[in-house]
Formats: structure tokens, C-alpha cells, sequence
């Protein structure tokens, strides 16, 4: 057996491999949809893998918490792993560790993100979301002074936190619009920023001086609670904050604190510390916040330009061609 599916919710591949993808898997490595595989077979039949030398999965690839299990032992003949979803992070580790290649989609993943960032940005700079409330409850005079005390999107202040994949994504969307994009990204230079005609500021000037703040940060040890209290105090009157990162890299405690004092600001939470929130949580009351239960991602038909991607990877890493893809300890220490 040269290649399997291993995941531990095996209705995955279907959802996330279209059929295009599939039959184009098994004309290159020969696997077929027989071959799917979950933690548990692993266990029970280590010696029926040892062949294996490519690996496709998506989400719910067998990991677990921490202490991370080493299921590549089952696999000792493996040369690479093709991961139809974007982190890597709770899985990816002992694989490096067997010298086992490691491919993720995350490209395609940033991409959808990216997509409903740019529809958030544009309707907040109407003052759509506070708006639409008051226009549903008979107040429509209110709803357009509301509306009138937002930038619009002409000459709107934007700002980016985070100039990774889903970052650049953004930047690149907003292109069309006459839009002053401000940036926040300790890993970018003077003259990436120059090159993506943005301007690079630090946290303070970002939050104080844009009409939309939207966060791209990286999930790692260093950003948790990097968005603090004191910079939503910051933000400037009829402004809005938008979180498609993760919710632990707020201090979102403070930053409730300031969106209870003040209502003329907005968020629009697609992610939270907990999701969902608790029982008890003031997101569920406060009327200048929004939430969306982490659907930013891919979905739906979305999901197949996934599997696409990896597939399109495989072939170049078969013809031994540069592949476009792959993921290192170094490059993951970076990543979401």
C-alpha cells in the first residue's frame, strides 16, 4: 500500500476531496477511496502501514494534545505528508522529526479569509452592521446620521495586524479601493512595506489612527493577549475592530471593557477564546458587537480548492519540480 487517507473523521474526504481531486490521486499514486484510515486502524494493525510513503488528510488528522503522539512510527517508509487544510501545528512535528516532507493548503485556506475580511471592511466603513439594527427597529433617521458619522470607502484609514498569507491576501483585495492601508508586522521590512505600497506603523498609531483594524496575526506564544485594553481605548470615534485570527490574542476581557464603555466603536468577532462563548459571556449582550461562529475559513464549496492545491503539489513533487508549498520547523515557528 503506497498512499493513504488518515484521518479520524473519514466523511472528510469526501467533503473536502472533490472528485476531480480523487481521480486524480489515484492516476498518481493509485490511491482510491478503500484506502481511508483513522487513528484507531493504526493502532490495531501497525504493520499493515509500513509501506506507506504518502500520506493525504485534512481536518481531523490523528495528532492529539499535548504530549503530541508520534503516529508516523506506524508509517517508517514515509516520504511525504499532504495536509488539505491550513495549520500544521498539533500534528506537524514528529513527522519533521522522521525527515517525513510536510505540505499544507494553507494558501488556499487564506483565501476565503481573506475574501470575508475584505466584504467586513467594506460594509463597517458604511456603519452597516450598528445601522441595519436601527433600521430593523423603525429608527431610520438614527440608522443614517449613524451611517453619515462612517468613513465610507474613499480615503478610509485600514488597518492590517498580521502581513502573513492571509495579510497580503487582504492588501491585495482592497487594491481596487481608494483606501490608505496601514500595517503592523514586526517581520516585514521598510521595503516589502514600500512594495505593497502600504505604510508601516506600530500597534498604537494603528489603533488610533484607523477607521478599520482588522487582525492576521499568527497563533503563536508571542501574540496571545498582544491586542490589549489599552490599545482599543485607543481607537478612534466610529471605528471597528475585526477578528479572523484567534480570540486568545486579545485581551478580550479589556477589550469588552471598552466596547461596553463606549458604543460608538464596533467588533466583528468570527473567533473568541472560548468558542463558543460561555453561557454567561457579555459578547452575547453587548449590541456594538458581532459574532460568527468562525466561519471566515473554508467551507463549503470552498473546500475543494483545498484539495486542489495539494493535489497540484503532489504532482510537482512527483516530476521533482520547486514545490510551492511545503512546511518546515523553521517556516511553522511563524504560522498559525
Amino acid at each position: 500500500m503506497k498512499a493513504i487517507f488518515l484521518l479520524n473523521n473519514k466523511a472528510n474526504v469526501d467533503y473536502v476531496y472533490s472528485k476531480e481531486s480523487q481521480e486524480r490521486l489515484k492516476k498518481l499514486v493509485g490511491i482510491d477511496m478503500n484506502d481511508i484510515y483513522c487513528q484507531e486502524d493504526l493502532e490495531n494493525n501497525p504493520e499493515k502501514f509500513k509501506d506507506v510513503e504518502y500520506i493525504f488528510s485534512t481536518w481531523s488528522m490523528p495528532g492529539g494534545s499535548e504530549p503530541k503522539d508520534d503516529f508516523g512510527r506506524f508509517m517508517p517508509n514515509a516520504k511525504a505528508l499532504f495536509y488539505a487544510a491550513g495549520s500544521v501545528r498539533y500534528f506537524a512535528e514528529s513527522y519533521f522529526k522522521r525527515n517525513v516532507r510536510v505540505f499544507s493548503a494553507y494558501a488556499a485556506n487564506a483565501i476565503p479569509v481573506a475574501e470575508y475580511t475584505v466584504g467586513q471592511i467594506l460594509l463597517a466603513n458604511k456603519g452597516f452592521y450598528q445601522s441595519s439594527i436601527l433600521a430593523k427597529a423603525g429608527k431610520y433617521d438614527e440608522a443614517h446620521k449613524l451611517s453619515l458619522a462612517h468613513a465610507g470607502n474613499y480615503d478610509a484609514k485600514i488597518g492590517i495586524i498580521g502581513a502573513g498569507m492571509i495579510g497580503r491576501k487582504v492588501i491585495e483585495l482592497l487594491k481596487p479601493y481608494r483606501l490608505n492601508i496601514l500595517v503592523y508586522d514586526i517581520f516585514m521590512s521598510e521595503e516589502k512595506a514600500k512594495e505593497l505600497g502600504v505604510t508601516k506603523v506600530d500597534l498604537e498609531t494603528l489603533f488610533s489612527e484607523c477607521d478599520v483594524v482588522s487582525n492576521h496575526l499568527a497563533n503563536v506564544p508571542a501574540t496571545v493577549g498582544i491586542l490589549t485594553e489599552q490599545l482599543f481605548a485607543k481607537m478612534k470615534p466610529n471605528s471597528t475592530f475585526i477578528n479572523t485570527g484567534r480570540g486568545q490574542q486579545t485581551d478580550e476581557d479589556g477589550m469588552l471593557r471598552v466596547f461596553k464603555d463606549r458604543q460608538d466603536i464596533c467588533a466583528l468577532l468570527d473567533v473568541t477564546i472560548d468558542e463558543p462563548p460561555k453561557e454567561n459571556s457579555v459578547l452575547y449582550t453587548l449590541p456594538n458587537v458581532f459574532l460568527t461562529p468562525h466561519i471566515a475559513g473554508s467551507q463549503s464549496n470552498e473546500v475543494q480548492r483545498m484539495s486542489e492545491l495539494i493535489v497540484d503539489e503532489l504532482e510537482r513533487y512527483l516530476n521533482g519540480e520547486e514545490c510551492l508549498y511545503e512546511l518546515t520547523p523553521e517556516k511553522l515557528k511563524n504560522m498559525a
